[in-house]
């Protein structure tokens, strides 16, 4: 009995110095919300739009309507411009689109850097994730579809069958496969080296065109696919 209490008393103390040592905070996700997918030029062109119109606003409330904007696709550092030939088809494709957004919302835009003007830069980083990212249907989504199923239970068979086509274009439409790669988008407008307006938005992209947001120079970093089934820069 006494053998017996004592390995009882060892055995507890063992645990509870295993519980204590091991005890480290549980990984929990996030709280449920929804980002945008970059995936046809015609939504570089909405960006554009969106951007174009936050500036406008943005030089009306500051009283500065008549004051010319210089865009500029920068590398790296926010005054840093891309050498020729370095920006990626995105950034050129951005800055035509950027500037045509401007000039329609009436807004003085410089075709070379001017004293005085203000310096609207912007520039796009590629992020890659090596990891299989999870991802789940929204919050309510099942719910609402198995609910619907309950109440047409007794439906006749052709009412069932337009319900579960429906159930069906719900949930393909709530599944959107996230992919390797995000972009990180930022627009900043400067005066005297100062930030008068700056926004960052962040996009998922399709695997097979992150190549449309690498830089063309030579110097830019190439990464390295470990899974065969990813897709690589075109040749």
């Amino acid at each position: 009995m006494r053998l017996l209490t004592c390995l009882v008393t060892h055995s507890l103390i063992g645990l509870s110095l295993l519980c204590g040592c091991s005890r480290i905070p549980e990984p929990a996700g996030f709280e449920y919300s929804s980002q945008s997918k970059m995936q046809a030029a015609h939504h570089w062109d909405v960006l554009a739009q969106d951007v174009a119109d936050q500036i406008n606003k943005e030089l009306i409330k500051d009283n500065l309507l008549n004051t010319a904007v210089y865009v500029k696709t920068t590398c790296g550092k926010d005054d840093a411009p891309c050498k020729p030939n370095e920006t990626s088809q995105f950034g050129e494709a951005f800055h035509d689109l950027l500037v045509t957004r401007l000039v329609q919302y009436g807004v003085p835009t410089s075709t070379q850097a001017e004293h005085g003007a203000l310096t609207v830069n912007y520039k796009v980083q590629t992020v890659y994730h090596r990891a299989n990212r999870s991802r789940t249907l929204a919050p309510g989504v099942i719910t609402v579809l198995a609910t619907g199923v309950e109440v047409l239970r007794n439906a006749p068979p052709q009412l069932l069958v337009i319900a579960t086509a429906g159930a069906i274009d719900i949930a393909n439409t709530a599944y959107v496969q996230a992919g390797h790669y995000e972009i990180i988008i930022t627009i900043s407008m400067v005066s005297a080296r100062k930030y008068i307006f700056r926004t960052s938005s962040i996009y998922y992209i399709n695997d097979e065109d992150f190549w449309q947001y690498q830089l063309s120079s030579g110097k830019a970093k190439e990464i390295r696919m470990t899974n065969s089934t990813l897709p690589s820069s075109p040749r």
